[in-house]
């Protein structure tokens, strides 16, 4: 059998249409893997930076710009006492798209069955298994709507696996909640609704855009009250060692000045 397919052409530039082709889909973005162990390795390059120590570091390593996320995504709690709102770590991605089906008017039965249906088959977290110590969790969601992906159980839930945060350009509920519990979430809005009617899981780990920015899995995430920022695996170690010069030299710097203002020295100005 034939198969024809009208390719829509723009800018002389020919369309590929591989859905009618039958040509199965392939994967371009090279993925980088790592054991925990060399996970863990890397994250204590990161502990104490800042996102702006790190943005810095990214300077120095020739990538201007990259990585920082727009800044609509921000913290939903801020801790200045202690920085518990601050994370750095190791990127897990899921992507969940707006979704094309609808549901009729039903009764209170079948809604709580069409409900868990849709949470089982259609938006589930398939994600979870893959959460360990160390992990950040990082949802592109941008485009799905009021729907609150993320709320104060589920959260719960991924930290108990070990998670130290979210970043979503999605939104998220229950936002009272979490800010009690002080589970890290960096979001873009509030999303009332819940999954089911309203978005489907589109992919698990594979390269996701959240906030502008491209992240593959293994992405080293950093996150405090200037926002976002994420280092290209390949690149986590130099940027690293770059953005500890900077930090140092910082505390240094302001633990002089401190010294002449007559302010008692806290945890930002003291060496580690």
């Amino acid at each position: 059998m034939r198969r024809f397919a009208i390719c829509l052409v723009v800018n002389t530039s020919l369309a590929l249409c591989a859905w009618a082709q039958g040509i199965a889909p392939k994967e371009f973005i090279r993925i980088p893997t790592s054991s925990a162990e060399e996970d863990l390795r890397i994250l204590k390059l990161y502990d104490g930076l800042r996102v702006a120590d790190v943005s810095d570091g990214m300077d120095m390593a020739g990538l201007q710009d990259v990585g920082l996320m727009h800044p609509d995504i921000r913290p939903l709690w801020r801790d200045t006492e202690n920085f518990t709102h601050r994370i750095a770590g190791i990127a897990v991605t899921a992507r969940y798209v707006p979704t094309n089906k609808r549901a009729s008017r039903m009764s209170a039965e079948e809604f709580r069955q069409w409900e868990a249906a849709w949470y089982r088959d259609i938006s589930p977290e398939p994600f979870v298994s893959l959460l360990r110590p160390g992990s950040v969790l990082v949802i592109d969601g941008g485009e799905d709507g009021d729907t609150g992906t993320i709320g104060s159980n589920n959260i719960l839930a991924w930290k108990l696996r070990g998670m130290l945060g979210v970043v979503t350009s999605g939104g998220a509920r229950d936002t009272d909640e979490i800010i009690k519990q002080k589970v890290p979430l960096y979001y873009r809005r509030p999303g009332r609704g819940i999954r089911p009617g309203r978005n489907e899981i589109e992919s698990v780990n594979r390269p996701v855009m959240c906030g502008g920015v491209l992240v593959r899995p293994g992405d080293v995430v950093v996150a405090d009250g200037d926002g976002v920022i994420v280092v290209p695996r390949e690149h986590a170690e130099e940027v690293a060692r770059a953005a500890r010069q900077i930090l140092d030299a910082d505390k240094a710097g302001r633990r002089k000045l401190y010294e002449k203002l007559g302010l008692p020295p806290d945890r930002t100005v003291l060496p580690e």
